[in-house]
């Protein structure tokens, strides 16, 4: 069998930064539950506004949080309204918001956007189509989708892939 290792942890510290910033010896696996946690809610509350990223930041007592979204209107809501109901939701916690210039860019928020037409009954060929066109246009190199299950409603499940541009496999 093969040795796998996880995408991400391989480029931590080369061409990725970790999403959590602290240190801790005694309470470390608290805080790494308590991180998942954070991350678990607010992806589903905040699912609509197209999070791509949440990065925790502790410092002693303090704990900030970074959403990257690329609808930071509906995360702030009216005058602030939203933001503050969240504040209050997760206590104790400094949230700050940084918005996602291009979100055809994103890996997470091209996936969640063909999951999303998905959803809405879409072909699955014409959603990861549309999809990577828009990616190429906003000027990527290559991008590469995947769609597995009982597609078009088939008794069958089966995998369907596509791929345009240049896929490299590792990117070290």
């Amino acid at each position: 069998m093969g040795q796998k290792v996880n995408p991400h942890g391989l480029r931590v510290g080369v061409i990725k930064d970790w999403d959590s910033r602290w240190f801790a010896e005694g309470d470390f696996a608290d805080n790494l539950v308590e991180d998942y946690n954070i991350r678990k809610f607010l992806k589903k509350r905040l699912y609509a506004s197209g999070v791509s990223d949440i990065e925790i930041e502790r410092a002693s007592d303090r704990v900030r949080v970074i959403i990257h979204t690329a609808k930071p209107g509906v995360v702030i809501g009216k005058q602030g309204a939203e933001i503050e109901t969240l504040k209050k939701e997760v206590a104790k916690v400094f949230i700050d918001i940084k918005e996602i210039k291009r979100p055809d860019r994103e890996a997470q928020l091209v996936a969640e956007n063909i999951a999303q037409q998905l959803e809405n009954r879409t072909s699955f060929r014409r959603a990861m189509k549309s999809a990577m066109q828009r990616s190429m246009k906003s000027g990527i190199l290559g991008i590469k989708t995947c769609c597995a299950g009982r597609l078009g409603g088939a008794e069958m499940s089966r995998t369907e892939e596509m791929k345009e541009g240049r896929v490299p496999l590792h990117t070290l």
